[in-house]
């Protein structure tokens, strides 16, 4: 974990955080495709504004996965993935597509498919109306979606229930999920396929630890990026005072006010420039913070480490 020492407050950022590996596969993929011709991405490459608008300078068109016609021969389906049924009705109408489907993502696809195919009536852990949820139920619409304890009642009575997760659901809520379904199915033999991806693994035990360390912790990702919501969320739960911000724009020097310890991380969606922005503004702030205070030295100095340890 990389520290950065200033006069005010120290600044952790997490060990693990920012784009996963699917997303910036998918974003380089589709960039080399529009240097050759125009395509139309599905829905959204990344829940970043900075990607959409970047993409759109080079050429990409909008367009949605549930829908059956685009400006451009090419279409791209996101990392986000896609049903077979939706891939085959674009074909058929005659689209060209690009499949930048997150490896992991298609893992889940296959353990849903396998449960279907053993005669698991299916469940999915996750967001309702999540393009990712959407893809994953869009060849099972049977499929049952469940959040929360309460979305289990819906569960049909089934005598074998298949589980598995949108990929960046928090595994600890997972787990927790599923144990409440095998309470309340009891008469039920309950498979469950973990699906979350490592990634989200690593960031959610990175998040953790950060918490320990910190006071306030700042979440960087676009709005509508549903895992940079969840490490906000997260960490509140663990006590920390949290922010979901999209540039260092919306910092707010009034939320590090005596503050000891921020931590800084960010959801799979987030580019490594949006960072280092608001690591940058975190700077000038304990910078100003120290003018204030009357402190002359020098504002900070970085320090790597593996451990979230500050010396205060």
């Amino acid at each position: 974990m990389k520290t950065i020492s200033t006069t005010q407050f120290n600044i952790l950022l997490a060990e693990h955080s920012g784009m996963c590996f699917g997303v910036r596969q998918a974003i380089t993929a589709t960039e080399k495709l529009l240097a050759r011709e125009p395509a139309t991405i599905l829905g959204e490459l990344a829940h970043n504004p900075k990607v959409k608008s970047r993409l759109a300078q080079q050429g990409a068109r909008s367009g949605e996965l549930s829908g059956t016609t685009a400006s451009t021969n090419k279409v791209v389906i996101t990392a986000h993935g896609a049903s077979d049924r939706d891939r085959a009705t674009w074909k058929e109408a005659g689209y060209q597509i690009m499949d930048t489907t997150c490896p992991l993502v298609r893992v889940a696809h296959r353990k849903l498919a396998s449960l279907v195919a053993e005669g698991y009536f299916p469940v999915i852990i996750g967001k309702a109306g999540h393009i990712e949820v959407r893809g994953l139920m869009g060849d099972f619409p049977g499929a049952q979606v469940v959040l929360s304890a309460e979305d289990i009642r819906n569960i049909p009575n089934k005598k074998r229930i298949g589980i598995i997760s949108q990929t960046t659901q928090p595994i600890t809520k997972v787990r927790q999920l599923v144990e409440e379904i095998r309470t309340q199915r009891p008469e039920s033999h309950v498979m469950f396929q973990d699906t979350v991806c490592q990634p989200t693994k690593d960031r959610q035990r990175a998040l953790d630890e950060l918490c320990r360390a910190s006071d306030v912790v700042i979440a960087i990702g676009g709005k509508n990026s549903n895992n940079t919501k969840q490490l906000a969320g997260t960490a509140r739960t663990h006590g920390c005072a949290a922010y979901h911000i999209e540039g260092a724009h919306e910092l707010q020097q009034s939320w590090f006010q005596g503050v000891g310890v921020v931590g800084v991380t960010a959801g799979t969606s987030t580019l490594d420039e949006c960072v280092d922005t608001v690591i940058a503004r975190l700077k000038e702030m304990a910078c100003a913070l120290a003018t204030e205070g009357g402190h002359q030295r020098s504002c900070w100095s970085d320090v790597s480490s593996k451990k979230a340890t500050v010396q205060q």
